[in-house]
């Protein structure tokens, strides 16, 4: 690990880097100074195929000229832009500048268009069709990757287009969620229910509160054990959308149906990660997104902004 804290990597490549160019030009430098011995004909004597002579001629002056122009160019290099170890360079640039920069310089761009929809609330933004043609972009680009281009999500990850919001489904909890993202964690709790059959037994419990099938002799031996997921679940299952815990009475199953499934999230707990946009994404940006994932399953908005 000390190597990776350390500064010995910087000097080796800055090292490496100008010893390299300056070897090049010390090469030139003696070469220009150093007189081979020739014959009476100024060749060095060596003869291929009985008349192929090679001559001591020096190097041509453009040929020098060029190599003399790079060694000056490799050290000006140097010194402008970062490329010995951590010296950043007398001009500052960076790649992570130059992205920024032109992001920057993007949104300034796009800002005239964005500013028509500041004013409108996320109803009238959600019945827009140049907002949801917007919005639909963005979701491509940046949540479709986890929740699907058709934004029914899949195993894990939400669906938007229905009525189940772990957070509540308001445009303002979109709006925080996509900016400050979410983690969802249910921790592990067989230790807390008890032994495996009491843990099975809570499993089948939880699947009658949504009449998913299940056995009711043990849901019945189950019940008196929801007491220790009441605390985030309430004492119905219903859930809680302050802290994201899932209504367990519908028949929406984030992670997984039937009683195995639901066994496996008692015994191992789960941790969920919805990242933050508000570093990549513009606040007028994240507008115009949350009404556009808002209107999925509120306005009769479909993905692909039809």
């Amino acid at each position: 690990m000390s190597d990776f804290t350390s500064n010995f990597w910087s000097l080796y490549v800055s090292v490496i880097t100008i010893g390299s160019i300056l070897a090049c030009a010390l090469l030139l430098w003696f070469s220009g100074k150093t007189h081979a011995m020739t014959a009476s004909d100024n060749s060095t004597g060596h003869v291929w195929d009985g008349d192929l002579r090679e001559m001591n001629n020096p190097l041509p002056r453009w040929w020098v000229g060029l190599f003399i122009i790079t060694v000056i160019f490799g050290l000006a290099y140097l010194f402008l832009y970062p490329g010995a170890g951590t010296f950043k360079g007398q001009l500052g640039w960076s790649s992570h500048g130059q992205y920024d920069a032109e992001v920057a310089k993007g949104n300034k761009e796009i800002e005239p268009i964005y500013a028509r929809f500041a004013a409108m609330t996320p109803e009238q933004l959600a019945k827009d069709p140049q907002a949801m043609g917007i919005g639909d972009r963005l979701f491509q680009n940046n949540c479709a990757q986890c929740h699907g281009a058709d934004a029914k999500g899949s195993k894990g990850f939400p669906n938007l287009t229905d009525n189940d919001w772990l957070y509540g489904g308001d445009p303002a909890v979109i709006k925080t969620t996509l900016e400050q993202g979410r983690i969802g964690n249910m921790p592990p709790m067989a230790a807390a229910v008890g032994s495996a059959d009491d843990v099975r037994n809570l499993a089948n419990y939880v699947l009658s509160l949504s009449g998913a099938p299940h056995d009711s002799v043990k849901a019945e031996l189950g019940k008196p054990k929801f007491v220790v997921c009441a605390a985030c679940h309430g004492p119905e299952g219903k859930g809680n959308h302050a802290i994201g815990a899932p209504d367990l009475t519908d028949k929406v199953w984030l992670h997984g149906f039937g009683e195995q499934a639901v066994v496996n999230i008692i015994n191992n707990g789960k941790v969920n990660q919805m990242p933050a946009w508000s570093d990549k994404l513009t606040a007028p940006q994240i507008n115009v997104l949350s009404a556009y994932v808002w209107g999925l399953s509120n306005a009769g908005v479909k993905p692909g902004g039809q």
